[in-house]
């Protein structure tokens, strides 16, 4: 769950709605600059479906008694989102090998980044388990698909699109998307900069139109509640409402490079 505040309220957007926002982004991306996507369709795939791991907790989610909220994505007991992410890349599977390496690396991706030495022996434990077992997983995933080319690369641009979304839903900007894949192989930090409301500009410019409108959906959540089902209850009653963003170039920035 990703909790956008708007006032004294919230704006509960699921996981699998960021990452529709992800796959926006990704269909969109793309020029002489930041290259193309190859291949494209599961690259594409893989940034709509990254966090399909959490699509039935979404549905059902757990009481932070701290803030009277579900808890967010950030705030999740390890032991459940280790429990989640192991399973993403098999609920990928049946749509796509590519498509379900890619989440897998991504799953990997934020767990190294994680710092053992903050958990308890049991989660520190937990978290190597699972990090060994994703490896065995992609390392037969890229032998069934050939040792296929790119796909570090297409790694790294399903965590950009993830971040940026997030940088949208979580109303980041200014904000910096650091180490983006270049058309020539090197890296480039892009900036998205607050133009307005639900606007950004976007610098150096990575998408091929001229200007970029994507969305998301969410369950607008008033005040704090003492009890799980009490949640549950006010999310499933709760007004929908949709965010959508315009995302423009920044001032230096060359919307047809």
């Amino acid at each position: 769950m990703v909790l956008r505040r708007e006032g004294d309220a919230v704006v509960a957007i699921g996981q699998p709605s960021h990452a529709w926002l992800s796959g926006q982004l990704a269909r969109a991306w793309g020029n002489d600059r930041f290259g193309e996507l190859e291949p494209w369709e599961e690259v594409c795939l893989a940034a709509e479906q990254h966090d399909a791991g959490m699509a039935a907790w979404d549905a059902s989610p757990t009481l932070n008694p701290d803030t009277g909220l579900p808890h967010s994505f950030v705030e999740m007991p390890v032991e459940t989102h280790v429990e989640l992410w192991s399973r993403a890349w098999e609920l990928v599977l049946p749509q796509s090998r590519y498509a379900a390496l890619l989440v897998s690396l991504h799953g990997t991706a934020l767990y190294e980044m994680r710092d053992l030495a903050k958990l308890d022996g049991g989660q520190a434990e937990l978290v190597r388990g699972y990090l060994a077992d994703q490896r065995d997983v992609q390392g037969r995933l890229a032998a069934a698909l050939g040792d296929p080319a790119g796909v570090a690369r297409n790694q790294r641009l399903v965590w950009t699109w993830d971040a940026f979304s997030l940088a949208l839903c979580l109303d980041w900007p200014p904000n910096t998307l650091h180490a983006v894949p270049a058309a020539d192989g090197g890296e480039v930090d892009v900036e998205l900069a607050p133009a307005g409301p639900l606007t950004v500009a976007v610098e150096p410019w990575p998408f091929s139109r001229e200007t970029v409108h994507v969305r998301t959906e969410g369950r607008r959540l008033e005040g704090r509640f003492d009890s799980e089902d009490d949640m549950r209850a006010a999310l499933r009653d709760a007004d929908w409402t949709a965010l959508e963003f315009e995302l423009l170039p920044g001032a230096g920035a060359n919307p047809t490079a």
